[in-house]
This record gives C-alpha cells, structure tokens and sequence, in this order.
C-alpha cells in the first residue's frame, strides 16, 4: 500500500509493518524510474541525477530503504536478508505500476540485479552502477583482490565495534581515502548517525551469511547497463569484466575514468546518460 499525495504522489509505501519514504519527482505520467542508494547514503544521493532523468520526460522514485527510512527500521539480523530487500522494492514497483526501469548504486545496485533476476517481468531495463552481478562478485573474492578490498565486510559482522568507530576520526579518514568529499561525509552525520539509522544500515552486511546463497545465482534477461569506475577503492574489476557473460539482452558496459565509487554525486551528468541510453533503447 503507497500514500499519495492530491497531486498523485507516492510519499511512502507500506509493507509488511513498514514504511519507505519515497522521493517521487518529475512527470507523474512518464515513465517510472525507481532509484536505490547504498551504504551509507539515503534517497538524496540521487538529487543530481533526478532533474537530469525529469528533464527528459521521466519520473524517479527514490526509495529510502529498509533499515533508513525511520519507519522502516527493524532490529534483527534476519529482518535484512536479500529477498526481504528485494520484496521491498517489489512494493514500490507494483505501486507505480507493475513494471519500472530500475537503477541501484553500490549496496543498491546488488538489490537491482536481484530484482531482474527473481522478477524480470517487473523491471523494464536495469542500470546497475559500481558493482556488477551478486553471483560473478563473490566468485571475485577468491579469484581476485576483491576479498581485500572488501574487508570490512567482514569487519560489520561485528558488534558494537563498527558502530562505535563510525563517528571517529578513522572512519572519516577512510571515507576520504575511499573519495567520499565533505559533503558526503556531513550527509553521514545527518543522515545516518544523527538520524539513529547507523546499526540498521549496517545490518545490511550482517543479514548476508543468513541469506540463500542460490539468490544471488541466475542470469538476467532485461536490458542492462552497468556502470563503473575507474576510481572505485570498494569494487574491482575481475566481475565487472565478466558480467556479459550472465545477461542474456542487450547489454553495455560504461566505464567512468578518473571517479570514485561515489559515482551519483560525482559524476551525476555521466551516469543520466547512461541510464537515458539504456531506458530509451539507443543502447540495444
């Protein structure tokens, strides 16, 4: 169940005892659009992308997902597993209409591949931006350096100790080195650790060891972009070069020179050519 506004617009959608704040901007007649963060960003990662995608006739929908929105914070780690992440913007698409062009960034990006997957007939075409198929990037962990880059994947299994270290001075440190800019950082504070969403956040990497690992198998058969950067300190290169190999439609590779893996603020006008290319078929 969504909640519009007199003009049309889904504020929030409801499900399963929860509700997702929703950003729905541009034409409520065009095309659905619906956006995903990552970690440890929120729904206005995507303010410089937005007007790009309206401007030219679209309306996106970016979600505030499970474990940020306030009203959508559960407490436990299985409250966070793939196919509860997954269902979520399932509610949002079947509220637009049944069917969306969908585009996830980072932790997003992994639930946008999941979405094409388990429910192609949902999803018109998929732009997935930093990080390539779920199933080609844990087969990196033990094929490439990627299992170092990722660390602290490992590290937010821990208790209280991520969340302590998350304010600190290290951590900012490591963000900067990773290339988030002040304004990401002070977006962090607000959005995250002052707004009480940091464990929530975090619980996206504890649900992982207790999510079906088969979910992150399969091919996808909608037509896909993936969009990566050159920059990028998190995700390395070994699946982003083996992804065509598991979509079975029109697919491109973009790759983004001299950016960081924060590519939505970064390089916004870069990554809405990408998406306009894929969602008006002038890519295949």
């Amino acid at each position: 169940m969504s909640v519009n506004d007199v003009s049309g617009r889904i504020t929030e959608v409801r499900r399963a005892g929860l509700t997702f704040d929703v950003r729905d901007e541009g034409p409520v007649d065009g095309e659905p659009v619906v956006l995903m963060h990552g970690f440890p960003e929120r729904a206005t990662c995507w303010r410089y992308v937005s007007p790009i995608l309206n401007a030219a006739g679209y309306r996106t929908l970016a979600i505030d997902q499970r474990g940020y929105s306030p009203g959508a914070r559960p407490k436990r780690r299985r409250d966070y597993v793939q196919s509860e992440l997954v269902d979520d913007i399932v509610a949002l698409i079947d509220e637009v209409g049944g069917s969306a062009h969908v585009v996830g960034h980072d932790w997003g990006a992994s639930v946008s591949w999941l979405v094409a997957i388990m429910h192609p007939d949902k999803v018109r075409t998929l732009t997935a931006v930093s990080v390539p198929h779920p199933g080609l990037f844990m087969k990196s962990w033990t094929r490439s350096a990627q299992g170092i880059k990722s660390w602290y994947m490992a590290f937010f299994q821990l208790p209280v100790i991520p969340e302590a270290l998350a304010g600190s001075r290290i951590f900012q440190r490591w963000a900067r080195r990773g290339g988030m800019d002040e304004d990401a950082i002070n977006r962090f504070r607000s959005e995250i650790l002052e707004d009480g969403a940091l464990t929530t956040a975090i619980n996206w990497y504890r649900g992982l060891p207790l999510s079906d690992p088969r979910s992150v198998g399969g091919n996808v058969t909608v037509p896909t972009t993936l969009v990566w950067s050159d920059g990028d300190h998190f995700v390395g290169r070994w699946a982003v070069d083996r992804t065509d190999s598991v979509v079975e439609a029109p697919y491109r590779l973009v790759v983004l020179s001299d950016v960081s893996h924060w590519i939505p603020t970064e390089a916004p006008d870069a990554l809405a050519d990408a998406i306009l290319g894929r969602i008006s078929g002038k890519d295949g």
